[in-house]
């Protein structure tokens, strides 16, 4: 069994774990940036909305609704808002597991989800570890975070020159054929990052099994 089982916990016991949670405005508020920016989207555009309307100009009004509308009734505009709503879920999760387990220093501080984005399989996650954490951790409860996220599996990626950073990688759904995956793979490219596993199987298609089970 590895050490850094999660069942082998780095605190004595679990009665000496320390109170997670305790940390600065700061990084309380860059965790619900999402939630942040889009209440202040909607009360910029419902107060241009509503001083659009009682001016009787009706033009911004029209544009407004539309730039909202529009996109939402498109296959593509869906499929987008779908996507970031999954990393907004994803990112609290993540979030939620590092506060439920020994992933947070003795000071109570857990590791900072940098950025989250939208794959052909799911989301990546980019996050800059505390001192005490490391990659190994992550992996270590990679069962426990695909659960938290109500995903098919994780992956755990650290990068080969700064042990700090590292990628978690959450596994939805097979990949489509000839999608490109937006984000982490594009911007810091494949070869940065090494894979804490040996070999990363594949999980097994159930809809291909019950397909095969129908012929036969």
């Amino acid at each position: 069994m590895s050490p850094r089982n999660p069942r082998n916990q780095i605190y004595p016991a679990y009665e000496d774990l320390p109170g997670a949670g305790r940390t600065t405005l700061l990084a309380r508020l860059w965790r619900i940036r999402t939630e942040l920016l889009l209440i202040g989207g909607l009360t910029l555009f419902t107060v241009t909305t509503l001083a659009a309307t009682q001016q009787g100009r009706w033009i911004p009004f029209i544009m407004l609704t539309s730039a909202v509308s529009v996109p939402a009734v498109t296959r593509i505009g869906r499929n987008w808002a779908v996507a970031h709503f999954w990393c907004v879920v994803s990112r609290h999760r993540l979030q939620r597991t590092c506060l439920e387990t020994t992933m947070h220093t003795r000071a109570g501080r857990i590791p900072l989800v940098l950025w989250i984005t939208p794959t052909t399989t799911g989301e990546k996650a980019l996050i800059l570890t505390r001192a005490g954490i490391c990659a190994e951790e992550f992996e270590a409860y990679a069962e426990e975070i695909a659960a938290a996220c109500w995903a098919r599996s994780v992956n755990v990626y650290r990068h080969r020159r700064r042990a700090h950073l590292l990628i978690v990688e959450i596994v939805r759904r097979d990949e489509a054929p000839g999608a490109a995956s937006p984000g982490l793979d594009r911007l810091y490219g494949r070869r940065s990052w090494m894979s804490l596993r040996s070999d990363i199987e594949e999980p097994p298609d159930l809809r291909t099994r019950v397909l095969l089970k129908q012929i036969g």
